[in-house]
């Protein structure tokens, strides 16, 4: 279960990359505890359009009451593996 978070990690960090274009930072520099929006600068556009992908990417359905609370890569990660689990 560990690996699985890890590497669901490091996709949503692939995805925030792409969608943000940034620069200087890889899927496995970034700091998986960072705060996204204190700390990266992602406004509530950038995190709507980064839902709709990872819903996309890892099928599961986000509800738009949970946006404020993924607030981490890590916080992400456990909740695509929570909602896989759960078959949501």
């Amino acid at each position: 279960m560990n690996d699985n978070l890890e590497q669901t990690i490091l996709r949503v960090a692939e995805i925030i990359i792409n969608e943000l274009k940034l620069e200087d930072v890889t899927p496995e520099t970034f700091d998986a505890d960072l705060d996204l929006v204190d700390e990266v600068g992602i406004d509530s556009m950038d995190l709507a359009t980064i839902a709709l992908v990872i819903r996309d990417e890892f099928g599961i359905r986000i509800d738009e009451d949970d946006y404020p609370k993924l607030t981490t890569l890590r916080i992400i990660g456990g909740y695509i593996v929570e909602k896989r689990s759960s078959g949501e």
